[in-house]
């Protein structure tokens, strides 16, 4: 595809050779088998080491997109009605450094998450090291029963994070890992932590679930798992965002089903 030949180029190979050398230094390696992962990763270089380390490398360039699209979802949120809490990182290291934190707090409070191993600078570049998770699967990789079974505890992971103060921010097919029928979260962004805007991250989370989950279950099934974990009222609310969420290039559902069948929901519980 070329625009991943686009972001792959952001590193140049002779940066992410010498890389390479910089990780067998640090972890007291004569060589590492490198593999680069075909994701549709727009903010990092991803690839895995040894089978045992999931590495994600991020370029100057990938904090300028990321600036751009981080502008990009607060007007969506503007539109929404509500002020944009989607923030920016101002350097690449301190993008990767955000995820090692984001992934270490969603662990502290027993949402599954691949180990954090370190975050580092090198060369410019800021570079996060993740346990790797051999033989999983995105969401939108399994079946449709599968999806259908794993629904209700991908909303209650959800609210756990909501629950502790959490918001995932960029929650979507790819970044919901399953392995043996576990969940694993990861590239969570990062939001204004103030009252009003986490609430609106929140029922932005919630929306970008059920348009992650329709497409496979169908409307009815995602929104009675969200009701699993949500009150009528959070579902209700998490529904103003989903013209918004619909805009994103990566999430393609029936909008109006959708938001029928929240309202049919919440109109039936009273």
């Amino acid at each position: 595809m070329a625009v991943r030949r686009i972001l792959r180029s952001s590193v140049p190979w002779a940066d992410l050779e010498g890389l390479a050398l910089a990780l067998c230094e640090r972890y007291g390696r004569d060589h590492l088998r490198v593999e680069f992962l075909e994701a549709d990763n727009w903010l990092s270089v991803p690839m895995v080491v040894e089978d045992e380390w999931f590495v994600k490398v991020v370029s100057e360039q990938h904090s300028r997109l990321h600036a751009l699209f981080t502008a990009g979802r607060n007007l969506g949120a503007f539109s929404a009605g509500v002020p944009g809490f989607f923030q920016h990182f101002g350097t690449p290291y301190a993008m990767a450094r955000h995820e090692l934190e984001a992934t270490r707090r969603m662990r502290d409070i027993g949402v599954d998450a691949p180990a954090p191993v370190e975050v580092f600078e090198y060369e410019g570049y800021g570079v996060v090291v993740l346990e790797y998770l051999d033989g999983f699967r995105t969401l939108d990789e399994v079946s449709a029963a599968e999806a259908e079974r794993l629904a209700p505890a991908l909303f209650d992971a959800l609210s756990r994070m909501h629950d502790a103060g959490l918001a995932h921010g960029d929650l979507r097919e790819e970044n919901v890992l399953v392995v043996d029928d576990t969940l694993y979260f990861i590239d969570a962004t990062s939001v204004d932590a103030t009252p009003a805007n986490v609430e609106s991250a929140r029922g932005y989370d919630v929306a970008c679930a059920l348009g992650s989950l329709t497409p496979h279950v169908g409307a009815d099934v995602a929104v009675a798992a969200a009701l699993g974990a949500y009150d009528p009222v959070e579902v209700l609310a998490a529904g103003e965002f989903l013209d918004f969420v619909s805009l994103r290039p990566d999430l393609e559902f029936d909008v109006g089903a959708l938001k029928g069948e929240i309202e049919k929901a919440a109109s039936d519980t009273g």
